[in-house]
């Protein structure tokens, strides 16, 4: 279970580094198309970007706020000896859910939908703290 584990914090990383090669493009884009200067990257002014700047800069902050708790569990999962079935399971959701949710932002951007993917990845970190929890203590 320990690899399972590994390999979707390894994806995890992967879709994250992705989101940012994606912002990137989409930056560089908006600056050769003179949408914006080199002075609003100082202050992260993105305002005249157009909203595919935005959205990408959005995800790619996204990927550090929930996932943390996602890294933190895993870490203590495994240092913990807590590694089991359901908690590799419950991993392995979140990151497809997080898969999902770029792809769905990144692209149509249908917030129902995403707020769906982003609920159900939400319930499995928890879900996945609470049998590690369940196993160390009961």
């Amino acid at each position: 279970m320990e690899k399972i584990i590994i390999l979707a914090m390894f994806v995890q990383v992967t879709l994250s580094l992705a989101v940012m090669i994606i912002m990137g493009r989409r930056r560089f884009a908006a600056a050769k198309n003179k949408q914006l200067n080199l002075n609003d990257f100082a202050t992260m002014r993105l305002d005249n970007a157009g909203d595919h700047v935005r959205v990408a800069d959005r995800n790619f902050t996204n990927q550090f706020e929930i996932p943390v708790l996602f890294y933190t569990g895993c870490l203590l999962a495994l240092q913990l000896n807590s590694a089991s079935v359901v908690v590799a399971i419950l991993a392995c959701v979140f990151v497809i859910t997080r898969i999902l949710h770029s792809i769905i932002h990144l692209g149509s951007n249908n917030v129902r939908a995403r707020f769906n993917v982003f609920l159900i990845g939400c319930v499995s970190v928890f879900v996945m703290w609470l049998a590690m929890i369940w196993r160390l203590f009961i």
